[in-house]
């Protein structure tokens, strides 16, 4: 199975296929209140929804052709979130989503993720295309999108609750 994810190395991140060894490290940080506050319907999950999840962000890739990566520390081989591209049946656009663990924030890890995934939804993918959906009071996500030239571009309802799309400009020739 994990020769359908391609792997990315940044100057400090790996981002690979998820892995068996990642369900605790990744069940703890969906668990976390503050990591969860923002997204979805803002609650966080149990063990058996984390292992849907993470199981969804897998089968994502052989469904789609593109997904989320685990997040690898490259110093300490730590997973510490997940970011991709995404964009589930029923999803507003195709999406390049990040999420970290707590301890990783801070840390400038989601912009460097981001913009990988960027870059490979540009040149490996083709999209021209592309938001962040972002909940208003999400001040980290949202410099993390502006800082790779999103601009905000309409507001939807996402799982009940107000968010913004948050559009990257085309790659100019």
């Amino acid at each position: 199975m994990t020769r359908d994810f391609p792997q990315i190395n940044t100057d400090r991140l790996l981002l690979r296929a998820f892995a068996q060894r990642d369900f605790d490290a990744y069940a703890a940080m969906v668990a976390d209140p503050e990591v969860m506050r923002h997204l979805a319907d803002g609650r966080p999950l149990n063990r058996f929804d984390a292992w849907r999840q993470m199981a969804m962000f897998a089968g994502h890739w052989s469904l789609r052709g593109f997904g989320v990566w685990a997040v690898e520390e490259r110093s300490t081989g730590e997973f510490i979130g997940r970011i991709g591209c995404f964009q589930p049946e029923g999803w507003p656009e195709f999406e390049i989503a990040y999420t970290l663990a707590r301890h990783a924030w801070g840390k400038g890890y989601a912009r460097e993720g981001a913009a990988a995934a960027l870059k490979y939804a540009r040149e490996t993918l083709g999209r021209t295309s592309i938001v962040s959906i972002i909940r208003p009071d999400n001040a980290a996500s949202i410099r993390v999108a502006t800082s790779l030239g999103a601009v905000p571009d309409g507001e939807v309802e996402f799982f009940g609750a107000p968010a913004v799309l948050y559009r990257y400009p085309p790659v100019q020739c």
